[in-house]
């Protein structure tokens, strides 16, 4: 493994940018007409039953090598031969980033704003692609952050250290909050990424300034109860924890956004045991991602995924001892 690369392409990767603590605040305008066509440019939009949600892309990452970044816990010959047999390059993997949104009769929120100020070269494209969907920043009533690495939060300030989404509440579970105020470099011990020190020691410190700057928008999840009569939440702790699944319900029909449960179409779901570099807890991470797996295959429920191919909307049915992704197709991007 070269050291030096998987630090710049890993999952919570990006321009470490030390930001000032300093924020500014808004008002709560009404939300704005939204544009109501469909564009082969960056949005993918759909109805829920009475609510619509939006698929945008915040860009991608490519990983090389692949092996261990996708699958530490595989020998390098059983990655290959995964790889090969779907047909996929060896060398390296490209790994989306998606963003869900989601429309009600008065309210906007987002799912996740990734990488922003700590955007690579290939990151960082949600403005435009909200811009390109219709929407204003400004329109955003709420944020819910399935987890706290860099390439989820990052988008939330700018480089002049103010709020993108100055009206926003920002909705974050209390136990991933705690661990990140509180992380040191031995809460990474479980974890593949523990032998890059000075990657996880930055990250954490990236992390604490989002948080300082947030402060006053920030509220704790309850996960026994529903948010805004639309999500509801549960645990999925190990690639931090406390990641959570959202489940968005209207009506009759329901989406899950499994976020970081599953990084690219390959490996993981045929072997969900094979692990992610960036677990923080690799063995819990084995654990949640067999579950949900499952749970996601007997129920059929629809999922959409922060790293899945474009529009990372699909199912995951069994395939002998393992799981496999079978992704909704759209005659238009």
């Amino acid at each position: 493994m070269n050291r030096r690369t998987l630090l710049k392409t890993s999952l919570a990767a990006g321009t470490f940018t030390q930001l000032p603590t300093r924020s500014a605040w808004a008002g709560n305008p009404a939300i704005s007409p939204l544009v109501n066509s469909d564009s082969p440019n960056g949005f993918k939009r759909f109805s829920l039953g009475d609510l619509e949600l939006t698929i945008l892309s915040d860009g991608y990452m490519r990983q090389s090598p692949v092996h261990p970044f996708l699958a530490p816990l595989a020998q390098p010959n059983e990655v290959k031969a995964s790889l090969e047999a779907a047909f996929r390059s060896t060398d390296s993997i490209d790994i989306a980033m998606n963003i869900g949104v989601v429309r009600s009769k008065d309210r906007l929120i987002l799912l996740d704003t990734g990488m922003g100020v700590f955007a690579g070269p290939t990151q960082g494209n949600l403005a435009r692609s909200l811009a390109k969907a219709g929407f204003k920043t400004t329109d955003v009533t709420d944020v819910i952050l399935s987890h706290a690495h860099t390439d989820h939060i990052g988008g939330l300030i700018d480089k002049q250290n103010k709020l993108v989404y100055p009206n926003a509440a920002v909705h974050i579970t209390k136990v991933e909050y705690e661990f990140w105020q509180q992380a040191t470099l031995a809460d990474f011990k479980k974890s593949p990424a523990y032998q890059m020190q000075d990657f996880v020691t930055q990250t954490i410190a990236n992390t604490q300034t989002v948080f300082k700057l947030l402060a006053p928008r920030l509220n704790f999840i309850d996960l026994s109860k529903e948010l805004h009569g639309i999500f509801t939440f549960e645990l999925a702790p190990g690639h931090t924890p406390g990641m959570i699944l959202t489940t968005i319900r209207s009506g009759s029909e329901e989406l899950m956004y499994i976020a970081d449960l599953i990084h690219a179409d390959v490996l993981l779901f045929d072997h969900p045991e094979w692990g992610f570099f960036g677990d923080t807890d690799l063995q819990q991470a084995v654990a949640s991602r067999k579950r949900v797996l499952q749970q996601l295959s007997e129920s059929k429920t629809k999922a959409f995924a922060f790293h899945l191919p474009w529009p990372a909307l699909g199912h995951v049915r069994q395939k002998g001892t393992g799981f496999e992704w079978v992704p909704e197709v759209y005659a238009t991007p």
